[in-house]
């Protein structure tokens, strides 16, 4: 059971958010928040597998509180649910660490899909923002794929391994599975692709991978 809790300041949204993520009998809505600090408070109680955040909310906002989600309950995946779809919005979510962000303009079932996949230690984006954001990543790179590629370069084997199948979107699970380890080497592996190529989140790093034009093993 996937456990979630929202944070919105209008109680109107987090009750049809609410039934919609009830409608799939795989997640459960522990607890709502209608404000950044209120969250933070939360999650360090009852520790949820992902938060869903707005953005514009009175006293500490969304992207404010994702730090103090993250020191609170370092297992907590975070995405951001908004319907500000800005560039800036979602560069700052994306830096401080959300796992996903997705817009309330969006399919109710974009909403489920991206629940499930940060859970599973995923990465998830609407598709509206996604070109947005590889786009974005792509204006800072010198030359095609040439900076992707020094970074890249500094990775072991494996670690290559694992940035190409991240890239495409694989929770650590899958990832596990498709080189026939567990799932603690995987995440070892993932939180040192991190490091060395000094990214604070999955997207980023998938940005990478593809930048460097890293495939999948067979």
């Amino acid at each position: 059971m996937i456990r979630v809790v929202l944070a919105d300041d209008e109680v109107l949204i987090r009750a049809g958010v609410r039934a919609i993520l009830s409608a799939d009998p795989g997640i459960e809505v522990v607890g709502e928040a209608g404000d950044g600090a209120a969250l933070v408070a939360l999650v360090a109680e009852v520790r949820p597998d992902v938060a869903l955040v707005d953005i514009q909310m009175p006293g500490t906002d969304g992207l404010a509180a994702i730090p103090g989600v993250r020191r609170a309950s370092p297992g907590t995946a975070v995405a951001v649910l908004t319907t500000f779809g800005k560039d800036a919005y979602i560069s700052r979510a994306l830096g401080e660490g959300a796992n996903g962000f997705l817009l309330k303009a969006g399919d109710p079932r974009e909403l489920i899909a991206g629940v499930r996949a940060v859970a599973e230690g995923g990465a998830y984006l609407s598709p509206a923002v996604a070109q947005r954001v590889i786009g974005t990543f792509r204006a800072s790179v010198d030359g095609p794929g040439e900076r992707a590629a020094r970074r890249v370069r500094a990775l072991s084997a494996r670690e290559r391994e694992v940035l190409a199948l991240l890239g495409t979107g694989l929770s650590n699970a899958e990832i596990a599975r498709r080189l026939h380890v567990v799932e603690d080497t995987v995440k070892t592996h993932v939180s040192a692709v991190f490091v060395r190529l000094g990214v604070r989140n999955r997207v980023q790093a998938a940005v990478i991978a593809h930048e460097a034009g890293l495939r999948p093993p067979p």
